[in-house]
């Protein structure tokens, strides 16, 4: 049995990766940061539900505890993150952007997914075939971002996408360190969630498509790549 922890998992894309994963086969903990709303998500689907809060050292520390007690961890989702957005709800960009709102960004998308990989490595080395997947964004694509005519390139805001760029170079250096393992980034695409108001164009099922399929790449699969649906990104 393929032991997974999805982090953020009681919404949205965390959620259908989950619900995907569990018909999979897999034995699926939900990582939530509040631990009555991942109880009642983790219920829904028959998953384990676990409290983890991804900028929280000893919410970390006392999750691998609960997964080591309960057989370890083979597939590691790094899906928990952040879009700050005005009162408005618009994106903010390069004249409101602040130091303070860069950090909050980067606190749960880079440090988060750096604290929690971290932790779980020596779970995740004893796998047989241990994989991680870092929920990434196109937006993350320094080629598409300065590529004129592009939506991407239109993109005004400053914080969620230089993050995400830290992220793929984060995937890129563990993949180098572990060649055991397969970790790669992913790009789900505009999906409707709360993390943009629901604004995307894409179901939370079209989204969570290229997180499952990288989350059950075998041994000979690829590691150290950036992927959406439709194959690999320039990054």
């Amino acid at each position: 049995m393929t032991a997974t922890l999805i982090t953020g998992a009681n919404k949205g894309l965390g959620f259908e990766t989950a619900r995907r994963l569990i018909a999979a086969g897999h034995t699926v903990y939900f990582g939530s940061r509040d631990a009555e709303r991942g109880r009642r998500a983790a219920e829904q689907l028959g998953a384990r539900a676990v409290q983890l809060d991804v900028t929280d050292d000893a919410s970390v520390e006392a999750a691998v505890k609960v997964i080591e007690a309960a057989g370890g961890l083979d597939v590691l989702v790094n899906n928990a993150g952040i879009e700050e957005r005005s009162d408005d709800n618009g994106v903010i960009g390069p004249a409101d952007v602040t130091a303070d709102l860069m950090r909050k960004t980067f606190e749960t998308n880079v440090f988060g997914t750096v604290r929690v990989t971290h932790a779980f490595l020596p779970l995740l080395q004893r796998s047989a075939a241990p994989v991680v997947v870092n929920v990434s964004s196109g937006l993350a694509s320094l080629t598409e971002v300065t590529t004129p005519g592009t939506p991407r390139y239109v993109y005004p805001g400053v914080a969620y996408p230089a993050s995400k760029a830290a992220v793929n170079m984060v995937t890129v250096q563990y993949a180098k360190a572990f060649p055991n393992m397969r970790i790669n980034a992913v790009e789900p695409g505009f999906t409707k969630t709360d993390l943009n108001g629901n604004t995307g164009i894409q179901t939370v099922e079209q989204g969570a498509e290229i997180i499952v399929h990288m989350a059950q790449v075998g041994p000979d699969g690829p590691t150290g790549g950036y992927f959406d649906a439709d194959g690999t990104i320039p990054w």
